[in-house]
């Protein structure tokens, strides 16, 4: 076996001891800091004291699919291509969800440790990231496995490399709305690294919770009290271990409770004429439950002829508007593939989230104010080794998408 693999421009030592990235997802680093104030994470507090606490930027949008494959490729949105949970496609005229892993352009760290020949093991929340994270991945030999907690009831040797993940782990299959999804990771993670022996793991949560308690709320925090009984165990299991986040979480909500929105659609229709612009917002995927599709972040196709400054313009007036930029300056920005981008990008302020129409967003859903993400104000997200490092930056530079990079060194 090499010494070492090349991903997408960066090197990667073969680790010599089992390496574990552990993405929290939707993790603003408030929640940390309760939890540990309450003395309810004590084996976190152990590895924050052993090795080492910083912060990181994720990618913007701060969304899930842009995050977590930023952290499997090891680069940016304008690299791998995955942009958003959703997107539109000018040339068929659909809005489609970008879970395909014909959307994605460049190839894993997984897929290059696999094809290096050390064993891989993957588990996610949610089965919307599975594909795209298991890209590249061969299943026969049992040197990889790839499920989610959502669907590991149905896997199969074959697509997942393991038969009924579920089964295997004594659990029925959690909730998609609940706490336990994350849980059944952590657990699936544990018995991995007991059983499976992977030399690289990756384990990736749902925000349910986050979306749903505000960091001093009990059932946030004893969230994190539940990951760290698991934490525990992977670390006392010798392994390198890697704490990091897709995106923080914050409050979107008036006095009242009552979601805080700039409906972005409803201002072009009556700028531009009623669908001549067509408004997407990128956290839009099969979960809107607890969010009801509303984000930090949007893009904006805008009909033949508009003027683009002008419409800047008047958006940026708006309150509870932070960013409006065109598409050349928005993919510069933000490390954006220009292709998958409309003319325009808008992204609100700390407290407030975008829509489309009033009327398109079914909101029956949010019992509890709402919290959600994707702007600047949920970039930062703690970045943990449970070993030190000489070389570890600090945010900005440091990104949540170098977890393997440093991993990898402290697996050595």
């Amino acid at each position: 076996m090499a010494d070492s693999i090349s991903v997408n421009g960066r090197d990667y030592p073969v680790p010599t001891r089992p390496l574990v990235v552990i993405c929290l997802d939707g993790c603003e680093p408030e929640y940390l800091d309760v939890a540990l104030a309450a003395g309810r994470v004590p084996a976190l507090k152990r590895v924050m004291e052993k090795g080492q606490s910083h912060f990181a930027h994720s990618v913007i949008p701060s969304f899930t699919n842009p995050n977590n494959m930023s952290i499997a490729t090891g680069r940016p949105p304008s690299v791998h291509g995955i942009c958003g949970n959703f997107l539109y496609e000018p040339e068929t005229g659909e809005e489609v969800m970008m879970n395909d892993v014909r959307f994605l352009r460049a190839p894993t760290i997984f897929s290059h440790y696999y094809n290096a020949g050390s064993k891989v093991a993957i588990v996610t929340a949610k089965d919307k990231l599975r594909a795209l994270l298991g890209s590249g991945l061969q299943f026969g030999d049992e040197r990889a496995m790839c499920f989610s907690s959502e669907r590991s009831d149905t896997t199969t040797k074959a697509e997942h490399g393991i038969d009924n993940a579920a089964g295997w782990l004594g659990w029925d299959v959690p909730d998609v709305y609940s706490a336990r999804l994350s849980e059944f990771v952590f657990a699936a993670g544990v018995k991995l690294l007991q059983e499976f022996k992977p030399d690289v793991m990756y384990l990736t949560t749902t925000d349910y919770v986050q979306h749903k308690y505000a960091p001093n709320d009990e059932d946030a925090i004893a969230f994190y009290e539940m990951f760290d009984g698991y934490l525990e165990q992977l670390d006392a299991m010798g392994a390198a271990i890697v704490i990091t986040a897709d995106h923080g979480m914050k409050p979107k909500h008036l006095a009242d409770g009552s979601p805080d929105v700039v409906y972005l659609q409803d201002l072009m229709d009556e700028w531009l004429g009623t669908g001549n612009a067509r408004v997407i917002l990128p956290i839009t995927d099969p979960y809107v439950v607890h969010h009801g599709a509303l984000g930090s972040f949007a893009t904006a196709y805008l009909p033949d002829g508009a003027d683009v400054n002008d419409v800047i313009a008047k958006l940026s007036a708006i309150e509870g508007i932070d960013v409006v930029i065109d598409k050349a300056t928005a993919c510069e920005r933000f490390d954006l593939p220009d292709d998958r981008i409309g003319d325009i990008v808008i992204v609100s302020t700390e407290n407030k989230t975008l829509g489309t129409s009033e009327d398109r967003h079914d909101l029956s859903g949010l019992n509890e104010p709402l919290r959600s993400h994707g702007g600047l104000s949920e970039q930062t997200v703690p970045f943990i080794v449970n070993t030190t490092l000489t070389d570890l930056p600090k945010a900005p530079e440091l990104r949540n998408y170098d977890a393997f990079f440093y991993a990898a060194r402290a697996a050595q």
